[in-house]
């Protein structure tokens, strides 16, 4: 019963918004640049088989819609609709999957100045600590001397819960919000923090973290986060990636990341990223460095070479490195291949990777082909060679009907013989209206 009372909320909250929105767009002023209506229809069929071999056909359609009337003081108005539904055409795959979702339904004002942002509906907001998908209210705007600052209030959307975890919750209100001070050629400094209270009022989610972003010099850049979990009193996360461009041909990187699960996924909103998922809890620690470098000082062609060190509580160490050779030539055909080494403790992590890739143009129609072969030291569940290979082939039948359909088959210490399809069309849409000069036209 209340599985069904939070779909037909669902449900209200997108028709009320589409309402509002098209009732506060229609009616704005002659004074208006101009006036927009844009989205796009993907409908998908997915076709494979389960274990016990039946059929598992889902059709789903994803549609996007973006409304807008920009002011001629500079002043905008814009709503976004975004959702999906979903009908089985044979054996539902799993009985408690859900057979729609509004995944965004939210009305933003853009103000003249200071990047002035207030937006209502459900919306995901990606601000420091805050990586979150909430039905509420987001304020933004920039202050003087180069400081600014948003913040945030509303309902954590919750995915549907795992069997794992029937009384998965994501707490009844969550708040927050981010202070930064930033010079637009150099740096971005950023502090935030988000919380989360239960419906009786005690703490399920108390996070703090800082951002950065460093440009010293025009070849390098610096970006970086640390957050911390103030519940279970730990880091959750330390992530910094810098890069270093000494010629206009030559990239080289290095990256540094220290996670902890356990403080990590504590109290998340997605049930599939909790840490009571069995999949996730083998590790509580995970550590990891790398470096790479890209070249392309040769018409075309593209080198580059990667190395990346993991450490994990429980199943030790493993190294992964490589290269890859890519080759290119625009609005014609780009071929590619990838070896790769990982090097670690057990089975699973000892093997070579090879991978070869090419895609061709040809007028109206794209094809593209995708080959991986994992040679494993030791055989895995009886399979020492696993691979997988998708083709794909996509036909563009005018500017607003594209379709296509990928094909995959893969050998794995999973699957024996995994045979996975789909088909799919994409119908884009654009209706925009000048009320200066009256005019109206359809793309």
């Amino acid at each position: 019963m209340k599985r069904n009372y939070m779909k037909k909320s669902c449900l209200t909250l997108g028709i009320g918004a589409v309402a509002l929105a098209s009732s506060l767009l229609c009616s704005a002023p002659l004074s208006a640049n101009d006036y927009s209506i844009s989205g796009e229809s993907n409908t998908i069929l997915r076709m494979r088989k389960t274990v016990d071999q039946n059929n598992v056909l889902p059709l789903y359609d994803y549609l996007r819609l973006n409304m807008t009337d920009n002011r001629s003081d500079g002043s905008g108005v814009d709503f976004n609709f975004g959702g999906w539904g979903r009908a089985d055409l044979a054996q539902k795959s799993n009985a408690t999957n859900p057979d729609g979702d509004i995944q965004y339904a939210y009305l933003t004002y853009h103000a003249a100045k200071n990047n002035s942002v207030v937006t209502i509906g459900r919306q995901f907001v990606s601000e420091g600590v805050a990586a979150e998908r909430i039905d509420g209210l987001f304020l933004r705007s920039d202050l003087d001397f180069g400081f600014g600052a948003s913040a945030f209030v509303g309902n954590s959307v919750v995915t549907q819960p795992l069997a794992y975890q029937p009384d998965y919750r994501g707490g009844a209100l969550i708040y927050g919000g981010r202070v930064f001070q930033a010079d637009k050629n150099y740096y971005t400094i950023g502090a935030s923090a988000l919380k989360s209270d239960r419906a009786d009022k005690s703490h399920y989610r108390e996070e703090e973290g800082v951002d950065l972003w460093l440009h010293p010099l025009s070849q390098v850049d610096l970006v970086g986060r640390s957050n911390y979990n103030n519940v279970t009193k730990g880091w959750m996360e330390n992530s910094y990636a810098l890069s270093y461009s000494p010629l206009a041909t030559l990239r080289l990187g290095a990256d540094f990341s220290n996670i902890n699960l356990k403080d990590y996924l504590a109290n998340v909103t997605t049930s599939a990223l909790s840490y009571l998922n069995p999949v996730l809890s083998i590790n509580n620690r995970q550590n990891s460095y790398g470096a790479s470098a890209a070249y392309i000082g040769i018409k075309n062609l593209t080198l580059a070479a990667d190395y990346k060190f993991y450490s994990y509580d429980q199943s030790g160490n493993a190294a992964y490195f490589g290269g890859k050779v890519v080759y290119s030539l625009p609005e014609s055909y780009t071929v590619g291949g990838a070896v790769h080494r990982m090097d670690g403790g057990i089975d699973k992590l000892r093997y070579m990777e090879y991978r070869a890739f090419a895609s061709k143009k040809m007028g109206h129609t794209d094809l593209t082909v995708d080959a991986t072969n994992t040679n494993y030291d030791n055989a895995v569940n009886g399979i020492k060679n696993s691979y997988t290979i998708t083709g794909a082939a996509g036909y563009e039948v005018s500017h607003k009907l594209k379709v296509g359909a990928d094909v995959e088959y893969s050998r794995n210490p999973d699957f024996n013989n995994d045979v996975r399809g789909l088909v799919k069309a994409t119908y884009t849409f654009d209706t925009k209206s000048a009320a200066e000069g009256g005019t109206k036209s359809e793309k």
